[in-house]
């Protein structure tokens, strides 16, 4: 697991020639561009994006056509426009039918009628609930009652002017001017109109696999118009940076000796921010998908992807605490092991889904948990019990170590990155104390607690010393080394809450166990409360409850997992962000 080393390539030629060279180093790969002026990313990637959304908008229609094959016959910028503008007509006769159908809900009590014209008495239309009904008596306003229902009469007012509000129980409602039936003619016309669209839209779904074929090549052009965007172009001539693997050097070598081009190579600076590529072995790179999913380490860090592999595994395994439920995601993973074969991507979480539950099954033997079962002691599985979950102190014991564990690997990979500093022995500091102050609270033998006591000192020193990089010119410049030293061992605060929070795997394991075992209480309780249909109540108590208790195990175990690993461990041992490489390659076939 390692960082490749990157080098900035610096490319000029004549600007006649960039759009053959664009598409050469395209067509090559390998290749990180570097912005050299702004851009919209949006504008250039209309084209892909369009043909995206008529994709997806196809493959939701539920009556596909036989797809075709004929390439002649097939134009991709206009199909992937008819099916844009059917979609976006769709959508807007969608909206003008549910405002007709909430319209006609709310005159049809009215019935169909026409407001009379300009000039002549006008009418209003007032909803008046039953009980109120009786003001209307006393209102000196020509009024009818035109529909009742179990609640409300419906009453319209003829005169010339609006009624004052006063006058009336309730405020007026607005019916509009258009008569029932031309609404619900409208309504039938929009949707005669909606059901030619989905014939249209059924029509296209032939072309589907053709869009689908030729989508990679709509990416691969927008990705050379950002390319053409964010390169110069100075008097005839162009300019172009990127970074590139250090192992690739020789075939860019070969790439600007073709085209002639002038050629820099220049070591990563300390001033530059070089993208992240990160490389393992294909066992380990589930890790390296964990770590990208949540943040890409800078480029002048280290890859955590290993650390983060087996941590997770180990994490996830002491949330299960249960070799049943662990046998339970085996089966699941048998069953799909073909079907995660397919690509890259599922073969490394195929990978890591395998090591996970292998750890969750070895330390579920070691609980002696099998849904919630605990074997006796005399059998076999019961003597290879080696962990107590109920004996909450020493859970909690092994719970903190594992933490200490983790925070301490975390500072000396933070000390190693740093070497050659002093700021190094700050790192080396922290580990000290992590681990001087587990041993100091935890051993029982005096000698053991002395050296605790020994590391927590000459941790706490290091700290108050070599905390700051303050380059130390006179006498004064101690004092600032030890006031950033003070400062730095008020971090003792958060070290030790950072190390408890490893405590939650021991509580989300107990739970997981203590639900695991209610579950089996309650159906054997059933099941010996009633005879006969008890034994079907228990089965159905059984596999509710363990569905449940292994859905928020799964939830626990993934979440708290990752957490520890990108919370604190990251908290520890990453102090730089970075951005992932993006290779400047063609995705189409050709």
């Amino acid at each position: 697991m390692t960082i490749v080393a990157l080098k900035k390539l610096t490319l000029c030629g004549l600007s006649d020639e960039k759009p053959q060279v664009l598409a050469q180093l395209q067509k090559m790969g390998g290749a990180h561009l570097i912005a050299l002026k702004e851009y919209s990313e949006c504008d250039y990637s209309e084209k892909a994006g369009n043909a995206h959304k008529a994709l997806k908008y196809l493959n939701l229609c539920a009556n596909k056509r036989h797809q075709l094959n004929n390439m002649e016959l097939f134009d991709f910028a206009k199909v992937v426009n008819e099916v844009l503008d059917i979609q976006f007509n769709n959508r807007q006769l969608t909206d003008r039918r549910d405002a007709l159908l909430k319209r006609i809900q709310e005159i049809q009590p009215w019935g169909d009628f026409r407001l009379p014209e300009e000039g002549l008495l006008k009418l209003w239309f007032y909803i008046v609930p039953e009980h109120l009904m009786q003001k209307l008596q006393t209102v000196d306003l020509v009024w009818q009652v035109v529909h009742k229902d179990n609640l409300n009469s419906y009453v319209v007012v003829i005169s010339d002017q609006e009624p004052p509000f006063s006058s009336m129980p309730v405020a007026r409602t607005h019916t509009g001017k258009s008569p029932l039936s031309e609404l619900k003619n409208e309504l039938d016309h929009i949707e005669l109109e909606l059901e030619d669209l989905q014939a249209q839209r059924e029509s296209l779904t032939r072309w589907i696999g053709l869009i689908a074929a030729n989508l990679a090549e709509a990416e691969d052009e927008s990705a050379l118009d950002v390319a053409n965007a964010i390169t110069l172009d100075r008097e005839g001539i162009f300019i172009i940076q990127a970074w590139v693997p250090e192992s690739d050097l020789a075939r860019f070598e070969q790439f600007t000796a073709d085209f002639q081009l002038a050629v820099i190579c220049e070591e990563p600076k300390a001033t530059d921010k070089p993208p992240t590529l990160l490389k393992n072995t294909e066992p380990l790179a589930g890790g390296e998908d964990l770590v990208n999913f949540y943040q890409t380490p800078g480029y002048f860090t280290w890859d955590p992807s290993g650390v983060v592999f087996f941590s997770f595994a180990v994490f996830f395994a002491m949330i299960l605490s249960d070799a049943g439920y662990a046998g339970l995601f085996a089966f699941l993973l048998a069953i799909k092991w073909r079907s995660l074969g397919k690509s890259k991507k599922r073969r490394r979480l195929r990978m890591l889904a395998s090591i996970t539950i292998i750890f969750s099954l070895v330390w579920g033997v070691f609980t002696a948990s099998y849904f919630g079962y605990i074997p006796p002691k005399e059998s076999l599985l019961g003597a290879l019990k080696l962990v107590d979950m109920n004996d909450i102190h020493s859970m909690m014991r092994l719970s903190i170590a594992v933490g200490v564990v983790h925070i301490a690997l975390a500072n000396g990979v933070m000390a190693y990155q740093r070497r050659g500093k002093p700021i190094a022995l700050a790192s080396l500091g922290w580990l000290a104390v992590v681990i001087g102050g587990f041993i100091a609270g935890y051993a029982t033998h005096s000698l053991l607690q002395q050296t605790g006591y020994g590391l927590l000192i000459a941790g706490s020193l290091s700290l108050l010393l070599f905390s700051s990089e303050h380059v130390i010119v006179k006498p004064a410049d101690w004092l600032w080394r030890i006031l950033h030293g003070l400062k730095s061992l008020s971090g003792v605060a958060g070290l030790f809450g950072d190390v408890l929070s490893y405590m939650r795997l021991f509580a989300l394991g107990l739970a997981s166990a203590s639900l695991a075992l209610a579950f089996n209480q309650y159906a054997a309780q059933v099941y010996h409360a009633l005879p006969g249909i008890g034994l079907l109540f228990s089965i159905l108590i059984f596999i509710a409850g363990h569905a449940l208790n292994l859905l928020l195990c799964l939830m626990s175990g993934v979440v708290h997992g990752l957490r520890l690993n990108f919370i604190e461990f990251y908290n520890w041992s990453i102090l730089d962000e970075g951005y992932p490489f993006k290779a400047f390659a063609k995705k189409g076939v050709e």
